[in-house]
């Protein structure tokens, strides 16, 4: 039996979020003030567009009424996608980053910036960018070596469908 109030709601919102076709991320509970703010945050593989997130932000919405999850204070219900720098921590998370530049924080020490180009069971095949006009090189990673990685935002990337025109 879960025994914190994050783990309650997940156990709640969960099953709702996956009938829409989306996986429940993160649940947070805030306090601002004497108010508290239910974050929920959803993704899929295919990503998440405002249609799919005002469903399912009514769902949720719905089931916490007709519930006492949330207690009888005031609260504010939050549903949205993570952002664009989010924390991969998830074989999935690696999976929708294919083709995304990322920051990876090394188990042995060290940054690495790469792109991953595919992803496996066992780690991660990447391009390293060339610096000072070098030709970028592949790599392999395997998970185990893997502290942390965040998605880097690129504002100058051109699109694939420009490159090949």
């Amino acid at each position: 039996m879960s025994t914190t109030q994050s783990e309650r709601l997940r156990e709640l919102l969960e099953p709702l979020v996956t009938s829409q076709g989306l996986d429940l991320e993160e649940i947070e509970v805030d306090s601002v003030g004497r108010k508290r703010v239910l974050r929920v945050v959803v993704d899929s593989d295919t990503g998440a567009d405002l249609d799919r997130i005002a469903d399912v932000s009514r769902e949720l919405s719905a089931k916490l009424d007709e519930t006492d999850a949330m207690g009888q204070g005031e609260y504010t219900l939050e549903v949205g996608t993570p952002g664009a720098e989010r924390p991969l921590t998830e074989h999935r998370h690696y999976v929708r980053a294919v083709d995304r530049l990322v920051k990876f924080q090394l188990a042995e020490g060290g940054e690495l910036v790469a792109r991953i180009l595919d992803v496996d069971d066992e780690g991660l095949d990447l391009e390293v960018p060339g610096v000072k006009g070098r030709k970028a090189t592949s790599r392999r990673l395997g998970f185990p070596e893997i502290e942390k990685a965040r998605v880097q935002v690129e504002f100058n990337r051109k699109d694939k469908k420009e490159e090949e025109a």
